[in-house]
């Protein structure tokens, strides 16, 4: 293929993937972006060539977009690294100086005591790395979608096969501490406006959107990301209903405070639809009374 041919064919799948509407055609990091799939594949090369040379790394893999082959411009490494357990501290402990060998990083996100670093490269690539011993690697519905590069004595592919018979049904504590989050939440978004602190309303409504999103997922037996994770639950990937997206978009708030208000008001019938549904499948009492007498002390 030409290299006019290769441009253009990126050039499609970024105004597909992306669009350039919110930017216009020729924002100023159209060049660096219609380039960063080359660069994820430079970095992920030296990834490979270090790991698969170091007698100690008993398994190498790939989760997220990499592992599905769903990436788009912006899509990251999710690296995972299995090591053997007598130098798995040391490994950790050299988490960064590691990832250092890959590319040039410009910055890491990372906690010293944690098993895991992420390294953000000159290039706008961003790799997520974690590292984790043998007895770490058990059957779950993470492992359902993944990349093997390396796999020391059938480690990933055994537990890979098991993964691939779960599936996610949520559980009475699941459902019980979302519920409870949400009324939380919607206690704290009323402090918060009765105390003008503005921002922190806005944040405790996002977290009511994001908790809808779960309790979606739930709903349609999809295994919800962390909290606080909005990772393609919108955009192309997404896995909701436009009706539910629609929903997402109308409950937008400015800084006013009785918009705020609104919209959390606004969020209820869906709420309650949603609780409703979920303690009828978990076999749950469902208490509206109870829900609206918690609801009612600030709407």
């Amino acid at each position: 293929m030409t290299s006019s041919k290769w441009i253009f064919l990126i050039n499609i799948t970024f105004k597909q993937e992306v669009g350039l509407s919110c930017a216009g055609s020729n924002h100023k990091h159209q060049k660096r972006d219609l380039g960063l799939p080359k660069h994820r594949q430079y970095i992920k090369s030296f990834i490979e060539q270090d790991l698969l040379n170091d007698e100690n790394v008993l398994a190498v893999f790939y989760g997220g977009s990499m592992a599905n082959q769903k990436t788009d411009l912006y899509s990251d490494i999710d690296l995972r690294i299995v090591v053997k357990e007598e130098v798995y501290e040391a490994y950790r402990l050299t988490k960064k100086q590691r990832a250092q060998k890959w590319g040039k990083v410009l910055f890491f996100e990372d906690f010293p005591w944690a098993t895991h670093t992420v390294a953000h490269y000159d290039t706008f690539i961003k790799v997520d790395i974690f590292y984790y011993k043998i007895k770490d690697i058990q059957p779950s519905v993470w492992l359902q979608n993944i990349k093997i590069v390396r796999d020391w004595n059938g480690l990933l592919k055994n537990g890979w096969s098991k993964s691939r018979e779960l599936s996610y049904r949520p559980n009475e504590q699941e459902m019980e501490i979302w519920r409870a989050k949400f009324l939380a939440h919607v206690h704290e978004v009323y402090r918060r406006v009765m105390r003008k602190e503005i921002y922190y309303a806005l944040n405790c409504l996002d977290r009511l959107r994001q908790l809808m999103v779960i309790g979606w997922y739930m709903e349609a037996g999809i295994q919800p990301n962390a909290v606080g994770d909005w990772a393609k639950y919108e955009g192309i990937r997404s896995q909701l209903t436009d009706f539910q997206l629609e929903l997402l978009e109308r409950w937008f708030s400015t800084r006013d405070s009785d918009e705020i208000m609104l919209v959390i008001t606004k969020m209820m019938p869906e709420f309650k639809k949603v609780h409703t549904h979920l303690c009828h499948v978990l076999g749950l009492e469902e208490n509206q009374e109870w829900i609206d007498e918690i609801l009612h002390m600030v709407l």
